[in-house]
């Protein structure tokens, strides 16, 4: 029986049904988020406890969860190109869940490094199925938003784990947070399950089996559109930057700022939500409204956004109060954000229907193995080495360097835009 293409997914479900697959979808993203992010809010207690190095720290909250959050996504981004998307998300929350919570049972240093390995090979299966469905279920006209409203839910996750995290781990210990962030993820398995409508249950949405490209043909394809290309570099220094910097801004703000975990938690972790969802939305809306007009906006405004977030954070760093750095931290969050749905609005238009898990599940291999991985470990070794020659605020000129990338991460975007409109695909 021959594919019929009368319609599109995204024309099946109402509007009140589509906001509903999102909320779910939502909520997934959050839970993904809290576990993955809570760790740092948690590492000076585990630091102390441990009596491990910066660098030590690094490889807990970088490789030890990158390695399998991006090699197994390769191949559960072919399932899920293929497959019941539906079925992969609930798996994947499933062991994420469950993993998180086993991290507050560990005894030693290297089984909670164990433990996090867990949390990334079960994550690995959540955000390239659910982009895939968000893309099927709201269309190419409203797909940008639709991915605002979705990407805020990152710093949801990182607010509660700022919040949730420091107040638990002040009144009953690190262990305790893993715990309690990671149960409820069970719950939500079971909404997923019986909530989320998965389009190739039904007969005209049932990709051919004989249609499916080979991986390497899929590789190949993708490697050729120059747009890609860009768009791979600038998300891998992305991800070195947001993930080797950030992670150790609340053990800058200790160190350096004589700050308290309690009060980072709070208001540190409430300005970065704010900013983090006023940018992710604006970036959202003005991807769409911008790109109508001309596809390359969507490289332009998130090299924009890097631009203007670069000098923000830099002052931010240097700033010599704890309020001040509140307010260039805000600022800094907002336009550090808004980039991040142009770039996967642009990597959904440039990559095709059938290669649409696949192509962010690459994205996120190389930008989640080098940045993710390598980023925090990066960064802390160079604080270990500057703090050894400086003290405490040896931390502040490690993450001053690593800021710097956003510069040429602006670059490669900037040259994406060039190239947008002849490699865009239905």
């Amino acid at each position: 029986m021959k594919h019929t293409p009368i319609q599109h997914p995204w024309n099946l479900y109402s509007p009140t049904r589509q906001w509903s697959f999102l909320a779910v979808l939502f909520l997934v993203s959050t839970s993904n988020y809290v576990d993955r992010n809570i760790i740092s809010v948690l590492l000076e207690p585990i630091k102390a406890e441990f009596g491990v190095s910066d660098t030590l720290l690094g490889l807990l909250t970088g490789i030890s969860f990158a390695v399998f959050y991006a090699t197994l996504g390769i191949p559960v981004a072919r399932w899920a190109d293929r497959g019941n998307r539906k079925t992969i998300i609930t798996i994947s929350l499933t062991i994420w869940s469950v993993m998180t919570a086993l991290c507050g049972m560990a005894q030693s240093f290297w089984q909670l490094v164990l433990a996090r390995i867990g949390v990334g090979a079960g994550e690995a299966g959540a955000i390239p199925p659910a982009q895939s469905l968000i893309a099927d279920y709201f269309g190419p006209t409203r797909c940008a938003r639709a991915l605002a409203v979705f990407m805020s839910s990152g710093m949801i996750g990182y607010l509660l784990g700022f919040v949730v995290g420091a107040k638990i781990a002040t009144d009953y210990g690190w262990r305790a947070a893993f715990l309690i962030v990671g149960l409820p993820g069970l719950a939500l398995a079971i909404l997923v399950h019986f909530v989320l409508h998965e389009p190739r249950t039904l007969p005209q949405f049932q990709p051919l089996p004989n249609s499916q490209e080979s991986i390497r043909a899929t590789f190949e394809a993708l490697l050729a559109k120059r747009t890609f290309v860009y768009l791979l570099i600038a998300m891998v220094i992305y991800f070195l930057v947001a993930y080797g910097a950030v992670v150790f801004f609340p053990s800058y703000m200790i160190r350096v700022l004589n700050v308290s975990l309690a009060e980072i938690g709070t208001s540190y972790g409430a300005v970065s939500a704010v900013s983090s969802i006023a940018g992710t939305v604006l970036g959202g809306f003005l991807t769409d409204r911008l790109a109508q007009r001309n596809p390359a906006w969507l490289g332009r405004l998130p090299a924009l956004g890097l631009v203007l977030a670069w000098p923000l954070y830099e002052a931010m760093l240097l700033a010599p109060t704890y309020a001040t750095v509140l307010v260039f931290a805000g600022l800094a969050g907002v336009a550090l954000n808004a980039t991040v749905p142009a770039m996967f609005a642009a990597l959904h238009a440039i990559c095709g229907s059938a290669r649409r898990a696949m192509a962010v599940a690459v994205v996120f291999f190389f930008a989640n193995l080098i940045g993710l991985g390598l980023g925090p470990v990066i960064a802390g070794a160079m604080s270990d080495a500057f703090s050894a020659m400086h003290g405490p605020v040896g931390i502040r000129y490690a993450l001053v360097i690593v800021m710097l990338l956003l510069l040429p991460c602006a670059w490669m975007l900037l040259m994406s835009s060039r190239h947008l409109a002849k490699d865009m695909e239905a």
